[in-house]
């Protein structure tokens, strides 16, 4: 018995599970399971593998059904729950509800009505990518699933072509190569990635090479597996001269130099030193 017996207040619990390895479970996790009076699941089969595994007993507890698929009367079934002081326990397949998973509706209806809700955070296939992507992590953009259709795919990907961010997209292993090789036409062939598989599980891979090199590389042998494929940003362009000058006049122009010098410094990404020295030189000619 990995568990506590402890008591839960009335409310929704959305509880993070593995994603792939059955013991990456928090310990907080299996007490909210084991305890909670409402069982909910965006796949019960599922759940009712990960009480198996860890000795929990259902004991009678109701098990709804919760996916994308669910009607409003789920909703205000497990709102009813809640409303007569029952904890509702809900998951979904995998990894943390709501990332890419149903259950929106769920949350928003319960805030709508003022019902607790929380949440017993764990494993997420993105953030577990991230961290093994090798990839800048300081600003990330998470996008889910792409479009199946070709062209709205490219739509999809151009429109965050040029975004600064690393950028976090889950894809099945039937589409994987379709979409490493648009991103070669929207983002750049040689536009850095991380195509991680299989995360947690026994055969987890991580490729890293370009997008153009990981395309080729599924060419020869074919994704199989949960995908989640991590790309860089895009890298700003180093502003030339010409170009701080022409900023510098038109911040002067409304502001002190003080002001000027610190507006674009940052905006530009330069050190306000250099910055500064060329307002000098500007001022001496004016």
């Amino acid at each position: 018995m990995n568990y506590q017996q402890t008591e839960l207040q009335p409310g929704l619990y959305l509880v993070a599970t593995p994603i792939g390895h059955a013991r990456d479970i928090t310990l907080r996790a299996l007490d909210v399971l084991a305890a909670a009076d409402i069982l909910a699941a965006e796949d019960t089969r599922t759940l009712q593998k990960l009480l198996q595994i860890h000795g929990i007993p259902r004991e009678g507890r109701a098990l709804v059904a919760y996916h994308d698929h669910s009607s409003d009367a789920a909703v205000q079934r497990l709102a009813g729950e809640i409303r007569q002081g029952r904890s509702v326990a809900y998951t979904s397949e995998a990894g943390s509800p709501l990332i890419s998973d149903p259950g929106y509706r769920l949350v928003a209806e319960l805030a709508r009505e003022g019902l607790p809700v929380t949440v017993i955070p764990g494993p997420s296939a993105a953030v577990a990518a991230l961290s093994l992507a090798g990839l800048p992590t300081d600003r990330f953009l998470f996008l889910g699933f792409p479009p199946a259709k070709a062209a709205a795919r490219l739509s999809w990907l151009a429109d965050q072509a040029h975004s600064g961010a690393t950028q976090v997209i889950y894809e099945s292993p039937r589409r994987i190569g379709e979409l490493l090789e648009a991103l070669c036409e929207t983002h750049g062939p040689g536009r850095p990635a991380a195509l991680c598989r299989e995360l947690t599980k026994t055969y987890e891979t991580v490729l890293r090479g370009t997008v153009s090199e990981l395309a080729e590389m599924l060419r020869e042998t074919p994704a199989r597996g949960e995908c989640v494929l991590v790309v860089a940003g895009t890298e700003a362009p180093e502003a030339g001269e010409e170009d701080v000058e022409t900023a510098l006049v038109n911040a002067m122009e409304r502001l002190s130099m003080k002001d000027a010098v610190k507006e674009v410094a940052e905006s530009l990404g330069m050190p306000r030193k250099t910055v500064y020295q060329m307002a000098l030189s500007l001022r001496q000619e004016d």
